[in-house]
Order: C-alpha cells, then sequence, then structure tokens
C-alpha cells in the first residue's frame, strides 16, 4: 500500500529543520485500500520509523515500570529514558519558547509516558454521547491547526498513559451504569458512543504500544456502547483488530490542496478515503469528518472536487453505513504566533481576522471562530455542494 506523505518543499512544511516528508517514492496519487499484512506488524517497517524516529522517552517512574512502559520502552530500544516527576510539567520541553522551532521534530523524537491520574468521563452529545478518558495526549503528525497544543506549551509530543487496565476498568462501570440507550440521536440509534481519541490519534498511538488494541477488543465486550475516534492516518495494522461493529473510525478530509498544507505528516487525503472500504470489511463502522472547514478563495470548488471523488471511488457497502461530521474551523491567537514561528504559509489561510471573531470554548479557552453569518452562508453552501454531490453523505452534525 502506498505510505503516508506530507506536503512538498512547494507547500511550505515537507522538509522543515531537515525532517524528510514521510511516503514512498512513486506513490499514486490516487492511493490504494489498505490491506492486511502477512509479514512484520505496519509499526515496525519504515513509515513507522520515519513517523516515530524516537530518541527520547520523558517518563514518570511508575510509568516506565508499568508493563505498558515496558513494552514501549523495549519498541524504542535505542531511546534515552529521561524520568521526571510529572508528565504535564518537563524543564526544556513544556514552555520551552525555544522548541518552536522544533515544533515538528520534537513531535517525531520525543514520547513522553505518564499514567493518567483523573478518570473522568464528560457528557459531548456531538460527535459522541460521550468524551473518555482518552488513552494519550498529543500527537506525532503536525496539523497547524490543532487545538491540543495550545495547553502543552511550546511543544506537543505524544503522551501515553501507561495505565489503559485503569482507563478500561473506568470505562467498563461507566457504561454499565448507563444501562440501554432510551433512544436514537445524532451520535447514535443504539449505541452509547465514547470518543476514545479527543486529544490525539489512535492510529498513530497504535504504532507506539497497545493501547488502541486493548480498547478495541474491551468495545466488543459492550453491547450497549461503542467506541470511536478520529484519525488522519492509514494504519493497517488496525485491520487485524477485529471490532465486530463496535469501533467507529472517522477519517477526517479535506481538499488535497488545503491538506499539502496543513495536514503535516499525515496520510494523504486520497489514502484515507481508499483505505474505508478494508475497514468497513475488517469490521470497522466508518463515517467522514470534513474537517476543518477553511474558508480562503475557491474554497467551494474545491469541497465539490472532493466530494466527487469520495461518491466516484466509494463502494455502495461504504456509503450505506457511512454519516459525516461537518466541522468549521476554529483558530487562537496563542497558537497563530506559534505558527507564524514554523510554518508562516499556513496563517495565510488560518488566520483571517476579517472573518472571524472570538469565540469562548466550552473548556474556557479564547478562540476565533469564523462570524456568525460567514459561517452559515458557508455551512448553507457546504450543505448545497453535498446534496448535490453526494447525496448519499448523511450529515449527523455540522459545527
Amino acid at each position: 500500500m502506498p505510505h503516508p506523505a506530507g506536503p512538498s518543499d512547494d507547500d511550505g512544511a515537507a522538509t522543515l529543520f531537515g525532517l524528510e516528508a514521510l511516503g514512498a517514492p512513486g506513490a499514486p496519487a490516487t492511493g490504494a485500500p489498505a490491506e492486511p499484512s502477512a509479514g512484520p506488524a505496519f509499526r515496525t517497517g519504515d513509515t513507522a520509523r520515519r513517523l516515530l524516529p524516537v530518541r527520547e522517552i520523558y517518563a514518570e517512574p511508575a510509568a516506565a515500570a508499568s508493563p505498558r512502559g515496558r513494552q514501549i520502552r523495549e519498541r524504542f530500544p535505542r531511546a534515552r529514558l529521561i524520568e521526571v516527576d510529572s508528565h504535564w510539567n518537563i524543564p526544556g520541553l513544556h514552555g520551552n519558547e525555544g522548541n518552536v522551532e522544533r515544533w515538528v521534530r520534537v513531535k517525531g523524537e520525543t514520547l513522553v509516558l505518564g499514567e493518567r491520574k483523573t478518570l473522568t468521563t464528560r457528557p459531548n452529545g456531538r460527535s459522541a454521547d460521550w468524551i473518555a478518558p482518552g488513552p494519550s495526549n498529543g500527537c506525532a503528525m503536525a496539523c497547524a491547526y490543532c487545538y491540543v497544543p495550545r495547553r502543552k506549551g511550546y511543544a506537543n509530543p505524544v503522551t501515553v498513559f501507561t495505565n489503559i487496565d485503569t482507563i478500561i476498568a473506568h470505562l467498563g462501570r461507566h457504561i454499565a451504569r448507563q444501562g440501554r440507550k432510551p433512544a436514537p440521536n445524532q451520535c447514535d440509534d443504539t449505541a452509547w458512543v465514547y470518543d476514545i481519541g479527543e486529544n490525539g490519534d489512535c492510529s498513530v498511538d497504535a504504532l507506539i504500544c497497545d493501547n488502541t488494541a486493548d480498547l478495541v477488543h474491551a468495545f466488543r465486550q459492550w453491547p450497549t456502547a461503542k467506541a470511536s475516534f478520529a484519525t488522519k492516518f492509514v494504519n493497517p495494522d488496525l485491520l487485524a483488530y477485529d471490532p465486530r461493529g463496535r469501533t467507529r473510525i472517522r477519517f477526517s478530509v479535506m481538499p488535497a490542496d488545503d491538506s499539502r498544507l496543513l495536514d503535516v505528516r499525515t496520510s494523504p487525503v486520497a489514502e484515507r478515503v481508499a483505505a474505508a472500504a478494508d475497514f468497513v470489511d475488517a469490521g470497522y463502522e466508518v463515517h467522514f469528518n470534513l474537517s476543518p472547514v477553511v474558508l480562503r478563495p475557491g474554497w467551494q470548488a474545491a469541497w465539490g472536487e472532493l466530494l466527487e471523488h469520495l461518491d466516484d471511488v466509494l463502494p455502495a457497502r461504504v456509503k450505506e453505513q457511512s454519516a459525516a461530521e461537518v466541522i468549521m474551523l476554529t483558530h487562537n491567537r496563542d497558537l497563530h504566533e506559534v505558527n507564524l514561528g514554523w510554518h508562516p504559509k499556513a496563517e495565510d489561510a488560518l488566520w483571517r481576522p476579517a472573518l472571524q471573531q472570538s469565540k469562548r470554548s466550552e473548556n474556557g479557552a479564547l478562540n476565533v471562530r469564523y462570524r456568525n453569518q460567514v459561517k452559515a452562508e458557508a455551512l448553507h453552501d457546504l450543505r448545497g455542494l453535498i446534496a448535490a454531490r453526494a447525496p448519499w453523505l448523511r450529515i449527523r452534525y455540522a459545527f
């Protein structure tokens, strides 16, 4: 199968600070369906090594000594282990403005291991019924609009929570208390949906350890619940997890030109689309996140082309079970300033004050989003494009 590729030098982000773009020379532009590998796991191959050339592992002592911590250390035997008191406060990593110049390199070369101390499942009601305590925080990819680094202080490597058994036990108790879902809603008709990847990408996490596999396997046991996570990375190892319909994977997509500029170090959008059928065949429910919708000159034509591509290449068995979330861009002044230090071309598309207004998010952060009238008109246009180009694509919610 083709491998994830970053943007080219011409697009402004591929070889930042000496990093080569991920990808296989000559990979077809349209991608190809992911296929289960009969050989070694994908996470031990060249693509994974390029995405995660881990050199340093910062770890809380208990996390490093745990079974999951030992698995991760064995996965990266050449990485230097550095013990820290807290995964949230690491001198020289968090709060170090100099790391802006190493923004992408830190994501690939650094891992953090910790234990999730607070186990809280909170209501959502948009994408999922509940936001679960996730198995990680941060990501090895470098999407320019990602909200997670705003709270992490100039560095956003993957933090893996090694007490996965505790997280799963918490979820089991929470699911048992809910009982059966009393009525359908926009999240699902019959199952309580739990987002397990709010602050990371579970497909990338699966390159590091078995946290994602453990969660997928756990949800097979819970007939009233369903796991859900969004991803921008095609990891064929997940095809062997046998989710039995209890995990929803949401492939995030946007027009290819936008993705090459903004989705740094991710799988090409065409690969994500092409992989959908194999994930359905492997037992996943597959939805699409049209996310984020970035308003720039020509955006309607670009989204129309993407929707036509979905309609052309997806087989009926994918379309019949699919649905979409539409998420308009939300940005942040602090992240804008960070991006100016490592990827200023992205801000030409993301930072458009004439179209944006301040927004107080649910977590209290002050962000910016498109002005009410601008957003309403854009959603109207996009709904029209979906109705005309991909009428089978049910919109679960638009935000």
